[in-house]
């Protein structure tokens, strides 16, 4: 099944750039133009630079932010900037965050997992893609040759032997340690180490693998290796334009947590709008929930959290003062009105109830308009309040995937409508990556 492989890391140098959090940046697809900006500011040496660079009205097909990318990634190695390790190496990072008041880590190893074509069944997808962001990052890989951010990928750690190599891998100091401004800290390791690196790779090369945040990354390695090779068809299997970097993390990680994205709708008519609480009905129970209630978010919580087979989702944007729960009547009927060639666990999905029921039938919110109509939300409080200020008319709050769900949907070939589901916190962009070279 996956081939995974040890590999040499470029990364900063720190006796040259000392303070890591002001390098680090977001992975391109969480990057808008005001934190492009701030990162801009916030040293020199930022990786935004290389990670998703600046547009300029000047632009051209020789001189744009690709380009320019690969043009600071050579400059930064010839002035010692990023340095790349002479051993190859398994990168063992632990990432410590925050999240609800509690603290977490989330432990992932760092590696190179040959590319294989989807029909194959070793990596699997779970969600839905965009050409645009593929596009996007095919023109980086061209310019600059290097995977710049590693893609979050699953495993199952049956009797925990990884873990167990990798806890007995964690001795000494790290190669990297680093608290970011935002509250989260890291600790990388390197795993240099002949036998361990051969057992952790054997141990997971009889299962596949599961992409959890990175779809677009990975469609865009596959399209790059097909077109390296359509170019260069004598090149070797080993070349490294055929290997592409991910973080691993087991699926029964404590720190691996999934949000969902809540839908936020706005361009919707009034006579539509008016007409949406009596079809609703058609297929759901609807109970009105007040807003003001001391303890309303706890039983939003409660609702959306709890464990059932009936699928709940909760409605605000008809009236100011309440929200509205929504409980599916009769989920066979719900069933039927989705694309057929999708598996059963699909069409019980809460987000394929809103994307195809709610939004697609009712509200008449299509592929080719939702852009525009459509928004994203991982916070319920500030799902509402974005209706409330009236920057969106409608919020739908959605319950949080579970990870056995994102194995199931891709054990069976079949792929969740895109943005259904939100691992937290991002991988960061800049501690450890892959030149193609």
């Amino acid at each position: 099944m996956a081939e995974l492989y040890p590999f040499r890391a470029v990364h900063y140098n720190q006796s040259l750039v000392k303070d890591l959090s002001a390098v680090i940046c977001h992975p391109y697809d969480i990057i808008t133009p005001q934190l492009q900006q701030e990162l801009y500011q916030r040293s020199p040496y930022n990786f935004v630079r290389l990670e998703y660079g600046r547009v300029l009205p000047q632009d051209t097909t020789i001189d744009n932010k690709d380009t320019r990318s690969a043009a600071t990634l050579e400059q930064w190695l010839k002035e010692g900037i990023l340095v790349a390790d002479e051993v190859p190496a398994i990168y063992l990072h632990d990432h410590y965050f925050t999240y609800q008041g509690r603290e977490y880590k989330r432990r992932g190893m760092v590696v190179c997992v040959r590319l294989e074509e989807w029909d194959k069944m070793v990596i699997r997808p779970h969600e839905g893609t965009l050409s645009e962001p593929k596009s996007d990052r095919l023109s980086l890989l061209w310019a600059c040759q290097a995977n710049t951010s590693p893609i979050l990928a699953l495993f199952e750690d049956l009797g925990q032997q990884v873990s167990s190599l990798l806890t007995s891998s964690e001795r000494g100091e790290p190669m990297l340690s680093l608290s970011s401004a935002g509250g989260e800290s890291h600790c990388i390791w390197a795993i240099t180490e002949p036998g361990v690196v051969n057992q952790i790779c054997s141990r997971l090369a009889h299962q596949p693998l599961y992409i959890a945040d990175g779809h677009h990354r990975y469609e865009s390695a596959l399209i790059y290796q097909r077109e390296r090779l359509a170019c260069f068809s004598s090149e070797s299997a080993s070349a490294a334009f055929n290997f592409v970097l991910m973080e691993l993390v087991d699926f029964s990680d404590p720190g691996l947590i999934i949000l969902p994205p809540h839908r936020l709708v706005r361009g919707i008519s009034k006579s539509t709008l008016d007409e949406l609480m009596a079809k609703l009905r058609a297929f759901f129970e609807i109970e009105a929930l007040p807003l003001t209630i001391p303890d309303v978010w706890r039983q939003v919580d409660d609702l959306l959290t709890g464990e059932t087979n009936q699928v709940r989702l909760i409605l605000f944007g008809l009236e100011a003062e309440h929200l509205f729960v929504l409980r599916l009547r009769d989920l066979f009927a719900a069933s039927q009105m989705m694309p057929y060639f999708h598996c059963e666990l699909y069409k019980q999905l809460g987000v394929s109830i809103i994307d195809h029921i709610i939004l697609e039938k009712l509200l008449g919110v299509g592929s080719g308009s939702e852009d525009a109509l459509l928004g994203y939300s991982y916070d319920k409080q500030d799902a509402v309040n974005k209706v409330l200020d009236q920057e969106y008319q409608l919020a739908f709050l959605l319950k949080p995937i579970k990870p056995e769900v994102v194995k199931a949907i891709a054990d069976v070939g079949d792929r969740m409508p895109r943005k259904s589901t939100y691992f937290y916190p991002k991988l960061p962009a800049g501690l450890v990556f892959h030149r193609l070279l």
